[in-house]
């Protein structure tokens, strides 16, 4: 579980294909932190770390990650917001994050709006976002503005804009999206119940 609270952005430095899947080596301050084994969520994709020294670490990504989530459009320099799982008996900052990616959804517009920015996305619009509710948008735990079907906004402070990818996001391109999972579980027995 994580909390969409990113705690470092790190690069990918160096791509690795093997078969159906890809290595990606992250280049990251808290890379030396992390052990083998360990989950750590990339752009809100929960990963395993399966080699790691004082300057990076290695994830492997398989058909099916590379299938749902941004991954596969990765390049050596993009930019991965990154959290490690949350520690039993610690604050939740932000919202419950499975690190589960639902589906990817497209940045269709960007409005800087003097002192904050405005991100508007389009998803399936099989699932469902609540105005004030919870988003993931690449890992990072937001607060939806706009709500409507297949598409949503955000509204993102200087802190976070410095401090994750946004920074990066233009119109076109492609993020991971979690959809708050006490909201799916709803969505879900509604459905069922018709």
């Amino acid at each position: 579980m994580f909390t969409g609270i990113i705690e470092e952005v790190g690069q990918v430095v160096a791509i690795d294909k093997e078969a159906g899947n890809i290595h990606f080596t992250i280049a990251a301050g808290l890379s030396g932190q992390l052990k083998i084994d360990q989950s750590v969520a990339h752009n809100g994709c929960c990963l395993t770390v399966v080699a790691q020294n004082e300057q990076q670490h290695v994830v492997t990504a398989i058909h099916e990650t590379l299938l749902k989530t941004n991954l596969g459009t990765w390049q050596v320099g993009t930019h991965v917001n990154l959290e490690r799982c949350m520690q039993l008996g610690g604050r939740l900052d932000g919202h419950m994050v499975q690190g589960h990616v639902d589906c990817i959804g497209t940045c269709t517009e960007v409005l800087d709006e003097n002192g904050s920015w405005r991100f508007t996305f389009t998803h399936p619009a099989s699932f469902v976002t609540v105005e004030k509710g919870s988003i993931t948008v690449n890992g990072t735990s937001l607060t939806v503005v706009d709500a409507q079907v297949g598409s949503f906004s955000v509204c993102i402070i200087p802190y976070t804009y410095e401090h994750t990818n946004f920074q990066q996001i233009k119109v076109g391109d492609h993020v991971n999206l979690e959809f708050d999972i006490i909201g799916k579980y709803v969505a879900r027995y509604l459905s069922l119940q018709q």
